[in-house]
């Protein structure tokens, strides 16, 4: 019995430490894998040509750079528009149209700058901030579509210039096939391979700041149509405390 014991002691910890021994072979093989995948990126990136692919590495970092201003502008551009109705109201009621102007004054966004723009016009008529507040709301929404132009460029042309890469890398091949007199893979294996990264890399940045694009036009439209409403809001609030 106690040999029996033993003897399945010992093939107990022979198993555990092959078991140990395999997960720590596995964790290394992952390691070396994970390394090995930014190193054939880089690779890639740079047999992809220094030409094509640092514009195209420029039109990323551009895009992204105006992306970002773009997203903490809009954040920034964010506020409670109920509430700061509420306030406005409270304070039209409270201490009259300086109240009111003060408190839009002292509150960040675009929808305080227009409600602030119908207040100051407020005493010329209903008429005259009505309009303040339409033009003033047009200069609102070009702030906010500031740049935006840029990212959709960068956007276009990313795979552009990976699609002009493809051709250019195709023409090196045919050009070398025409020269030889014969067609042979290894020999145009290079140029095949090198149009196909550059695609493959504009097309990357442009999926990268695409979905960027959609999420600040999103955000546009969200803080546009708020603005609307409240200009809407703070037209039929004027008329009442004109009554």
């Amino acid at each position: 019995m106690k040999r029996l014991f033993s003897t399945l002691t010992v093939s107990g910890l022979f198993v555990l430490s092959t078991n140990v021994a395999n997960a720590a072979v596995m964790l290394q093989e992952n390691g070396e894998q994970a390394k090995g995948f930014t190193q054939v990126l880089k690779e890639q990136f740079i047999q992809g040509g220094a030409a094509f692919m640092g514009i195209v590495l420029l039109c990323l970092i551009l895009g992204l750079a105006v992306a970002i201003e773009r997203i903490i502008f809009l954040n920034l551009s964010t506020t409670n528009t109920a509430k700061l109705r509420d306030d406005v109201e409270e304070a039209l009621k409270s201490g009259g149209v300086e109240a009111a102007k003060e408190l839009c004054r002292n509150t960040k966004g675009p929808v305080a700058s227009i409600y602030y723009q119908g207040l100051d016009r407020v005493n010329e008529g209903v008429e005259a901030a009505e309009k303040a507040v339409v033009a003033y709301g047009g200069v609102q929404m070009g702030q906010l579509e500031k740049n935006v132009s840029w990212l959709s460029l960068f956007i276009a042309i990313a795979p552009m210039l990976g699609f002009m890469g493809t051709v250019i890398g195709m023409i090196q091949a045919f050009q070398k096939i025409a020269a030889v007199g014969n067609l042979s893979a290894s020999l145009i294996a290079g140029d095949i391979q090198v149009a196909l990264l550059t695609t493959v890399f504009g097309l990357i940045t442009a999926i990268i700041l695409q979905i960027f694009y959609n999420y600040i036009i999103a955000k546009i439209d969200s803080i546009i149509n708020d603005m609307e409403d409240s200009s809407i809001a703070l037209i039929d609030l004027l008329v009442d405390t004109k009554k």
